[in-house]
């Protein structure tokens, strides 16, 4: 999605009501080192430095819709004990308001992992994931029915510890039919039918490889099995969060669509299906269309995995990470003049044509857009050359730049016309000409072609000198003097 589609989703978004139902749990997490193995058994013996405990499961997926600036309330059962206390403080304390049901004779659902050195050592898990007994069961349908009102969306976070019962589906249904929202489901088990006519099931790839029975490893195996499991309930539509390979969707009388996820630098997949669950959530209660809300959770999914543990994103870190995709591509433009001659290498093998200009481009205005459009029409792919900063105040003076090399670099390499950027500190480009051989030569009208640097040598080889026309009234200087006279006017 693009930056300005994303700030318009958050602002519709932020303040809305999203019921978040299901397994909720704690995720406790023991730090410590390893020095030694024990002399008891071929085991390592972990000293405790540290630990942390924060929600997980539909806990984790409400704290994430409140960090999207949604209001979350967390429904599900817990046990008499001091964990569901535990939970409850911090899901307050994160501003999600919680509703549990306190089951009998049943723990409130914890994991516990020993961690050393960035690795997990053992997961101790304190469960019961039988069904919840039926007054348990009834109080959780109460309590649906009773929040789940003036709500966006309704979240359904199956981790099959039990409290996703047949009687708390049909609740979630029943809720949302009465509003009109929609029921987005996180899904445990062989089979998607239990869930009845949910809007949207959003299993992960094994999840769906074990519904359907079939592979989802290529975009071609994923649409099969999106294909084949749409078809076995009664979902409106599926969408398969597929890791390292985006997500796929596919709506009821639809066509398979599919989301690349960008490369990203995963330090941890936990909790990631619970932030998915939550943007896809977020985006709904916006009334987003389902491509956009597929787009939204896979830009937060891929935020929340460079996170350690069951964390959340932030509107803030949303809007960065859409920045930094953007960013990147042009980032790429930028290089140094042994990495150009190679790139320069294959498109003269493509048989394209290059072109060359340089400049300071310090305060870049419409000016520079228009003459840097005109260059690039006159070649396949432009290289722009930009003085650095002791250059640029050799030639303009000790006040300038006023942008510094690295901030002038990257926003040439934003614009669509230029294709790469390199910088010189010479008092004329020459040599990158000479090293360079451009087929097109453009420098601006104020210019002769005879005063053009490097004229003679690309028409050596045959190469054109081209003089672009500048837009009348814009410039560097100019802009710079009309700061300069409203400063002294305030």
């Amino acid at each position: 999605m693009d930056f300005s589609a994303l700030q318009g989703l958050l602002e519709r978004a932020r303040g809305r009501k999203v019921v978040c139902v299901g397994d909720v749990m704690l995720d406790r997490y023991v730090y410590g080192e390893v020095g030694r193995v024990s002399p008891e058994a071929p085991i390592p013996v972990l000293s405790r430095t540290h630990e942390t405990a924060m929600p997980g499961a539909a806990a984790n997926v409400a704290r994430n819709v409140a960090a999207l600036g949604l209001q979350a309330v967390c429904i599900g059962a817990v046990g008499a004990d001091a964990d569901a206390a535990a939970l409850a403080d911090q899901l307050s304390a994160e501003g999600v308001r919680p509703v549990f049901v306190t089951a009998p004779d049943r723990p409130t659902t914890a994991k516990t992992r020993f961690v050393a050195g960035g690795q997990q050592l053992l997961r101790l898990d304190d469960e019961v994931a039988a069904p919840i007994p039926a007054e348990t069961d009834a109080a959780l349908a109460r309590a649906i029915a009773e929040h789940a009102q003036d709500v966006g969306a309704i979240l359904l976070s199956d981790y099959a510890k039990g409290a996703v019962t047949p009687a708390v589906i049909a609740a979630c249904h029943e809720a949302a039919a009465r509003t009109g929202c929609p029921v987005v489901v996180d899904p445990k088990g062989r089979s998607f039918a239990k869930y009845g006519p949910a809007d949207l099931i959003k299993p992960n790839a094994w999840e769906l490889s074990t519904t359907a029975d079939l592979p989802v490893g290529s975009d071609a195996e994923a649409a099969t099995a999106l294909e084949a499991a749409l078809a076995a309930c009664e979902a409106r539509a599926i969408l398969v969060t597929r890791a390292g390979d985006g997500m796929s969707l596919l709506p009821r009388g639809g066509l398979v669509r599919h989301a690349k996820a960008p490369p990203r630098k995963v330090f941890d997949v936990s909790g990631a299906g619970d932030t998915s669950l939550a943007a896809l959530g977020a985006s709904l209660a916006a009334e987003a269309d389902l491509q956009t809300a597929m787009e939204f959770a896979l830009l937060a999914s891929g935020v929340v995995v460079g996170k350690a543990g069951t964390a959340t994103v932030s509107p803030h870190e949303l809007i960065e990470a859409e920045l930094a995709q953007h960013l990147a591509p042009a980032e790429a433009k930028i290089t140094a003049l042994e990495d150009a001659l190679q790139t320069l290498q294959s498109w003269r093998r493509a048989g394209l044509k290059v072109g060359f200009t340089n400049g300071c481009f310090d305060i870049l205005h419409r000016g520079h857009v228009a003459y840097l459009a005109q260059a690039r029409a006159w070649c396949d792919r432009l290289v722009v050359a930009v003085n650095t900063d002791a250059s640029v105040r050799r030639l303009k003076g000790p006040e300038r730049p006023v942008n510094d090399l690295e901030s002038r670099a990257l926003v040439l390499a934003g614009l669509a016309s230029v294709d790469l950027v390199l910088a010189f500190d010479e008092p004329t480009p020459l040599a990158l000409i000479e090293a360079i051989r451009p087929d097109v030569l453009v420098k601006g009208a104020d210019y002769t072609v005879e005063a053009v640097v490097g004229a003679d040598v690309v028409r050596s080889y045959g190469g054109e000198v081209k003089l672009a026309p500048l837009v009348e009234g814009y410039s560097t200087t100019a802009a710079l003097a009309r700061l300069r006279g409203r400063g002294a006017a305030a």
